[in-house]
């Protein structure tokens, strides 16, 4: 675990030393508080349900969502319980409220990568802007030194696992033809 824990100060340290400036922090700052509490998200995939063409996707995006805070935010977080790193490195004066909670996983990134995930596969342009909005925000975790980055790179990978799943079950209970066929009744 030390080694791990070197790792990730030695990323973290090294973000603060060469790249802080007005306008990381800002856009940090932002995208932080844009994407608290997944209600970006929730409210991306509710406006996906008004549409016939993207209701599927909508479903699906807020399947994965719950998926991924249920197995995020409250087991893994509260199993793993890892202090954040700015109380461990009390140097560190945050931009943001200190954030409540274990560190482990990024919730924020967590929940980025499912609806990344699920949208690469059903809406693949809104994919890829979910992506680029996803490696923003994992970087911003990192940046306002909030997680680690084995945090974050976790996170990641539970929601794209969160999202992944989440899309299979869809396909084998052929999720799609059942709200095709009520769109036409």
């Amino acid at each position: 675990m030390e080694v791990i824990q070197s790792f990730d100060f030695s990323i973290l340290n090294g973000i603060q030393e060469n790249l802080r400036c007005a306008f990381l922090d800002n856009f940090s700052i932002f995208l932080t508080y844009l994407f608290t509490s997944g209600i970006f998200w929730i409210v991306a995939g509710v406006i996906l349900l008004f549409f016939p063409k993207t209701r599927t996707a909508g479903i699906i995006l807020l399947a994965a969502l719950m998926l991924s805070f249920l197995t995020g935010d409250v087991l893994l977080k509260h199993l793993v319980n890892r202090p954040r790193p700015f109380t461990i490195n009390t140097d560190i004066v945050l931009l943001i409220k200190q954030p409540s909670g274990a560190s482990f996983p990024s919730t924020h990134s967590t929940l980025a990568a499912s609806v990344t995930t699920v949208l690469l596969v059903k809406e693949r342009k809104l994919g890829f802007i979910a992506l680029a909005l996803t490696i923003c925000v994992a970087f911003s975790r990192l940046y306002l030194y909030v997680h680690y980055p084995t945090d974050v790179l976790c996170g990641l990978l539970l929601g794209v696992i969160c999202g992944a799943a989440v899309l299979l079950i869809a396909k084998a209970t052929k999720l799609e033809n059942r709200i095709s066929k009520n769109r036409v009744a």
